[in-house]
């Protein structure tokens, strides 16, 4: 009797310090995920206040909420500027989450899959077999292009193209992980070389205006892009986290998940609907924009593990975090030029990739 006392008050005392330990890693991701988020809220305020006129942020908060004579550059260039990039990389950052839990590879993400490829494909198809693109540029901004909305439908359309065929051909395997990657890796590849087909017939003019396209660039950001933008991390970021613990069923492998009475091959499929996309929408209006949807999840996984609970929320503010400091310094390392954030970010992202290859990590 006095054994078996022992022994209940053994497992008590564990269960106690289970408990505790799990709550105090809860509350360490709840506070690392308020640091976060202040973390952004800092970068936000730098860049807004950052440019060719550098701007206290005292004058920028007067700016916003009265009628000054920077009201016009705030509202209209720095602030559209800066949603645009904390949108965008939210997008990419939670896709790229998403796409590496439900195909359960490290290097999973918008950029190697081949969506963006898709979307190169129907900007290059809209400016140079419809006519659709005229490059310019204005003073120290990078070069973009008139008349851009047949392109972003076009390369919108190439994007959700790319996500179908993936998924039709995936379904003739079934739906593996295996499949849909080898999927994107070819369709990377054939829209890699039908771009490049209608580039060879191209004018000279008409191959600089897609090569310039292509160039990620916060710079293309409005109001109304942004409002889209927004629309679309909204629905497909609600679906995400609605969905958090079936992600987390992923990581113990399909057989447990189907057990727990998840829909395996619908998570499968919905997953990287959604995904696509929300990059879809951004890569129409914004270009390309490597490594982001690659690098954010990984350094948050590293941080926090793989609880989708906290994963996908983070995933999101850490790329919004990384892709502004990406655009700040894209506007000022050579200041008074701008340069396309895309190059920035794809700078940082291949070390990451080569480190993810040759590390092979499990997740």
């Amino acid at each position: 009797m006095e054994k078996l006392s022992l022994k209940t008050q053994e497992l008590l005392s564990t269960e106690h310090s289970i408990k505790k330990q799990y709550l105090k890693s809860f509350y360490s991701k709840i506070a690392f995920g308020f640091f976060l988020f202040a973390l952004l809220i800092v970068v936000a305020a730098v860049s807004v206040s950052t440019g060719s006129m550098n701007l206290p942020v005292s004058e920028v908060i007067r700016a916003i909420f009265n009628n000054t004579e920077n009201s016009y550059v705030v509202w209209n260039i720095r602030l559209t500027r800066t949603v645009g990039a904390i949108l965008a990389g939210a997008s990419l950052g939670v896709a790229g989450a998403v796409m590496q839990n439900v195909l359960k590879n490290p290097l999973a993400s918008p950029f190697t899959l081949g969506v963006s490829h898709g979307a190169a494909f129907g900007a290059a198809f809209a400016i140079i077999f419809l006519g659709a693109g005229q490059p310019h540029s204005f003073g120290t901004e990078s070069v973009t292009v008139f008349k851009s909305y047949p392109v972003v439908i076009s390369a919108f359309a190439g994007a959700i193209l790319t996500v179908l065929l993936i998924l039709f051909i995936s379904f003739l395997k079934n739906i593996t992980s295996e499949a849909i990657i080898l999927a994107g890796v070819a369709l990377s590849s054939l829209f890699g070389s039908a771009t490049m087909f209608l580039q060879y017939f191209a004018s000279d003019f008409q191959v600089a205006a897609t090569v310039f396209w292509t160039f990620g660039d916060i710079g293309k950001a409005g109001w109304l892009e942004n409002k889209l933008m927004f629309i679309a991390f909204c629905l497909c970021f609600v679906y995400f986290f609605l969905n958090r613990w079936n992600f987390n069923t992923v990581l113990w492998g399909d057989e447990v998940a189907k057990s727990l009475g998840v829909n395996i091959k619908f998570l499968r499929v919905s997953g990287m609907f959604f995904s696509a996309l929300v990059v879809s929408v951004c890569t129409a209006f914004l270009g390309i924009i490597g490594f982001v949807g690659l690098i954010s999840p990984h350094i948050i996984r590293l941080i926090i593990g793989s609880d989708h609970r906290f994963l996908i929320p983070y995933s999101a503010i850490f790329g919004a975090v990384l892709l502004s400091v990406s655009d700040l310094i894209a506007r000022t390392i050579i200041s008074p030029s701008v340069l396309p954030v895309g190059i920035i970010t794809s700078f940082a992202g291949a070390p990451m990739f080569f480190y993810l290859l040759i590390r092979r990590r499990r997740f």
